[in-house]
């Protein structure tokens, strides 16, 4: 198979508009590379600048130490998964499957062999011979892939195949990718909107926002360490809770994170993890706290408030309660009801802190770091302003590779 990396990958549209800026990534050989991010990220563009669909502006991409930079997109042993199947209307699935290496003159007894493995890899066996009008949208969607691993190429992207289909069928293909890559050991780069896919498939992933990396990691500590506020939220279902605009109180009865209404305490155990305890505490400087919904549960102690809605049960019922006009989501039992008063307590050692100018994370929640050969740790993303001034920076003129 194949690794991929990408040194100052620049995209820039030729109004001025920034696609992508300054990606610096590797995926290791055999890697399943998730690329995660909302819409208008940059993750369709990045996937179609790696396989040569789109010219980048600058910056540099090697397969397996080769630069390919330059190459067509045929050139580059790359095969693409779309959002749609994209198949021939006239063509039965084994021809649709076939129709890569028939271009490429291959053997008829190639030909057959790849297209009945790749139809037992996807289940496909009994449709090989009906035309795409004949096929359900997951079935479709299974050709496509299948289509793709056919040629046996070195990197394989998907771009958000799953988009289209309703979340059972979305399950039972997800398996079927997940299982595909265990099975041939290919290096796959998929992108997604969905947090629960990245979540789940990846061995990193990366977290893409207005066409720049802000982190890379494995999907663990993206959820437990974001290096920003912007992560912490994207990353979770139920999302984080933030207090905005919240400082750190020094009193006589010890350090509190106070906003919103609420006043939380500094435990000694994020007192002794918090380096910049000093620079915050009573000088005014504003944070951005952050509480994960299963670190605020319902119970007998803590701030009164009302639950608006109840969602999901049992273990995972979640309470999404107003306080102070702000929704605050809590863990809580399947009792709760709509509009009962609860009171909810934090576990105050799990407390998030970001810095309110910068977005840049100041403490996570504890736990330890779990370091692999895998993550990024060191890498920090721009901060608020910075990025917003990247975004809005209108470039002089469009610099091709030489």
């Amino acid at each position: 198979m194949a690794s991929l990396k990408l040194n100052g990958v620049n995209k820039v549209y030729p109004s001025g508009s920034l696609a992508l800026h300054n990606i610096n990534l590797e995926a290791k050989d055999k890697e399943f590379l998730v690329i995660v991010g909302g819409e208008g990220s940059g993750k369709s563009t990045l996937l179609r600048v790696i396989a040569g669909l789109e010219e980048l502006t600058s910056g540099e991409i090697f397969i397996s130490d080769k630069d390919v930079t330059e190459f067509a997109p045929k050139d580059r042993d790359i095969t693409m998964v779309f959002k749609s199947d994209a198949l021939y209307p006239n063509m039965t699935v084994f021809e649709n499957m076939a129709y890569g290496l028939r271009v490429r003159k291959a053997p008829q007894t190639l030909i057959e062999q790849r297209v009945k493995s790749a139809a037992a890899i996807l289940g496909l066996e009994s449709v090989l011979y009906r035309k795409p009008k004949m096929l359900s949208a997951a079935q479709k969607q299974r050709v496509a892939i299948a289509r793709s691993i056919v040629r046996e190429p070195r990197l394989y992207l998907f771009d958000e195949p799953l988009s289209g289909l309703d979340d059972k069928l979305k399950g039972e293909l997800l398996n079927i990718i997940i299982n595909m890559q265990a099975r041939m050991q290919g290096t796959f780069i998929y992108s997604t909107k969905n947090v629960a896919e990245a979540m789940t498939i990846g061995t990193r992933a990366v977290v893409l926002k207005n066409g720049i990396v802000q982190q890379i990691d494995t999907p663990a500590n993206l959820y437990d360490y974001p290096v920003n506020a912007y992560v912490a939220f994207y990353i979770g279902a139920p999302t984080i809770n933030f207090i905005n605009d919240a400082e750190i109180q020094k009193t006589e009865e010890g350090f509190f994170v106070a906003g919103g209404g609420l006043k939380i305490p500094l435990t000694e155990k994020i007192r002794a993890r918090f380096e910049r305890l000093e620079e915050y505490a009573g000088t005014g400087k504003r944070v951005i706290a952050g509480i994960r919904p299963e670190d605020a549960r319902c119970g007998a102690e803590g701030f009164e408030t009302t639950c608006a809605e109840v969602k999901g049960d049992g273990e995972n019922a979640f309470a999404e309660c107003d306080v102070n006009g702000v929704s605050f989501v809590v863990s809580c039992g399947e009792k709760t009801e709509k509009g009962a008063k609860v009171k909810v307590s934090v576990d105050a050692d799990r407390l998030y802190l970001f810095d309110a100018e910068t977005r840049l994370t100041l403490l996570s929640r504890d736990g330890g770091y779990v370091k692999t050969e895998y993550a990024e740790a060191d890498y920090i993303p721009p901060t608020f302003a910075e990025e917003e001034a990247i975004v809005k920076r209108k470039p002089e003129k469009n610099q091709k590779k030489k």
